[in-house]
């Protein structure tokens, strides 16, 4: 199913606030923090030459996440970014002065830090990035994982010495206890949603995605007129769209958020007209994607930006997974993980569908920007979703 944007705010400005902390000044600071990582290179874009082929499009090129800071997924620019400033902000205030990113490896600065604790609740690739940036500034983590949390999800979280707290039930279950278990430890909750009265550090989770567009819009020949953008809570798709307005402008393409049609509550929320949660059903093969209520900031940017709310079925997604796996030419293999094709199944969807293309002025003249949000972050399901061996996906792997 697909919608136009029916809200009143379509259309409207950006807020202020956006415009500060999602805008390309910022983007800029994201990646002069990143450059400071001795791993942190651009992800490449890639052309889907012979996808946009078949579609009738001119172009459809994909940013691919899968490798990004060696932790597989775009979430590793989010909540890792956002433990870093959010570290340095405190120790600034301890010591009564601005600490500098690379003073974090001196040994009074690794005291310090070593007493704070951040927590946050996850699908599993979010919770990854917030233990990834704990174990790199030399902090605690606690993260809350749900019931729906891959296994290997869960293993690949403890690697970086993070403690997990198992909460029974969905991920909004999960962001509920997170939120009563920092506040009562005193811990400094890392989460990519928001809710009323905690908006700050989403926004820094959201800031840090936008060092990815800075460099898909440098890498890309030309502007986008089309940009397809899977979407759990909002908050990817947001920091994308925003981004890309702000800095192109009155030339800014269409977007379109996809969404599970289990778990789319950007799309039901769209169709009454605000936020809302809503009730939970049987889990989606999209796991990343699996949320049940939006965050209040990315409401707050798709309402005004999002062009169209569309619904994809697992069928799909798990083929475009394998169509990424297997092109015809077999050195242009992209490993997509189970939400990260769900972008390019979202594009094919819609171009099976002539009154949808219609809608979205989707023809021969459109050039497409896709997103892989994320690679095999669980290459048990990976393996058993594309029948691919361990050896197909070693070849097919972008070392760090």
């Amino acid at each position: 199913m697909i919608e136009a944007n029916r809200h009143a705010d379509y259309g409207k400005a950006l807020r202020a606030i956006d415009r500060e902390m999602l805008g390309p000044e910022a983007a800029a600071r994201v990646t002069q923090m990143l450059e400071l990582l001795p791993i942190h290179r651009a992800t490449p874009l890639r052309a889907l030459a012979d996808v946009a082929k078949t579609l009738g499009v001119q172009s459809v090129y994909i940013k691919d996440e899968s490798h990004r800071l060696g932790l597989g997924s775009f979430k590793a620019l989010g909540g890792a970014y956002a433990v870093v400033c959010l570290v340095l902000e405190e120790v600034g205030r301890l010591l009564k002065r601005n600490v500098a990113p690379s003073e974090l490896l001196d040994p009074e600065i690794r005291s310090l830090v070593a007493q704070m604790t951040v927590g946050c609740a996850t699908d599993g690739n979010h919770g990854r990035s917030v233990a990834a940036g704990a174990n790199l500034v030399g902090c605690k983590a606690s993260i809350f994982v749900h019931d729906n949390v891959n296994r290997e999800r869960v293993d690949a979280i403890a690697r970086f010495g993070a403690k997990l707290i198992h909460v029974p039930g969905n991920y909004d279950d999960a962001v509920a206890e997170a939120e009563r278990v920092c506040r009562l430890e005193g811990w400094t909750i890392v989460s990519d949603t928001s809710w009323p009265g905690y908006e700050r550090i989403p926004r820094l989770v959201m800031q840090g995605y936008t060092a990815m567009v800075t460099e898909a819009l440098t890498q890309l020949p030309k502007p986008p007129t089309h940009v397809f953008l899977q979407a759990g809570v909002g908050g990817f798709a947001a920091s994308v769209a925003a981004n890309i307005c702000l800095t192109l402008g009155t030339a800014r393409p269409k977007f379109i958020i996809v969404e599970p049609d289990r778990a789319a509550c950007l799309f039901e929320s769209n169709r009454v007209g605000k936020p809302i949660k809503i009730e939970a059903s049987e889990p989606t093969v999209m796991a990343m994607l699996e949320c049940y209520e939006p965050s209040l900031l990315a409401w707050g940017v798709l309402s005004r930006v999002a062009d169209a709310y569309m619904t994809l079925r697992d069928e799909d997604a798990i083929a475009a997974m394998n169509q990424l796996a297997r092109p015809r030419d077999s050195s242009a293999a992209i490993i997509a993980g189970e939400s990260g094709g769900a972008g390019l199944a979202g594009l094919i969807a819609v171009m099976r569908d002539a009154n949808a293309r219609t809608m979205l002025d989707l023809n021969a003249t459109s050039r497409v920007l896709l997103f892989n949000t994320e690679g095999a972050t669980a290459p048990e399901v990976y393996r058993k979703l594309t029948n691919l061996d361990p050896a197909e996906m070693t070849s097919m792997a972008d070392p760090i």
